[in-house]
């Protein structure tokens, strides 16, 4: 069965329409308004080898903020939505990505607790059109919509644009490799509470 979901999130502030192919071929389709950020959920999708359709439009003329953390919740919630009941996947999820003279790490757990710890220090302001401080804001609402445990770290780098990129990238194969399925496992829950 392939595991998919679409979300719908309307506020005051935003409109989201996101669809998510777990199962996919790292396929996207996105538009959000902010170019840099398309691309770093470009790098999402092909690196974690999910289909992912993001159509976002928020009020930028105020800030970015709300787009980038609506975006981030949408997609947590589609994962958790195409995960299922979660029987039969691995869990967790951990992956070092290097990026020329950057070195970032990622370690994820569906758990159905959900943590966020973003460690990262990022000099620039703004990387191309997108506002770096939001990078944090992001991946919290992804966990907290997932129910996830999300760790991240920069470990080290120079350029701005190639720490956020290797932080997005880690992020996307940490998450590929928690919700693949393990076929020996395929009707259990991977939990000793029988709860996740």
């Amino acid at each position: 069965m392939p595991r998919t979901a679409a979300i719908h999130r309307k506020t005051s502030e935003t409109e989201i329409r996101l669809k998510l192919n777990l199962d996919g071929r790292g396929k996207a389709k996105v538009s959000t308004g902010i170019r840099f950020f398309d691309h770093m959920l470009d790098l999402v999708a092909r690196h974690g080898a999910f289909d992912v359709a993001v159509n976002a439009r928020g009020d930028l003329d105020v800030d970015q903020h709300h787009t980038v953390e609506d975006v981030g919740i949408a997609l947590g919630e589609a994962v958790k939505k195409a995960l299922g009941n979660k029987k039969g996947i691995l869990r967790a999820g951990y992956f070092l990505m290097p990026m020329d003279e950057t070195l970032a790490a990622a370690a994820i757990d569906l758990s159905g607790r959900p943590h966020c710890v973003v460690n990262a220090k990022i000099n620039a302001v703004r990387v191309g059109d997108f506002q770096s401080e939001l990078l944090e804001d992001f991946f919290l609402g992804f966990a907290q919509a997932a129910g996830a445990t999300v760790h991240l770290r920069c470990l080290y780098g120079r350029s701005s644009h190639h720490q956020i990129e290797a932080l997005f990238k880690c992020f996307a194969r940490a998450l590929r490799f928690a919700v693949s399925r393990d076929k020996r496992l395929r009707n259990v829950l991977p939990s000793t509470k029988g709860l996740l």
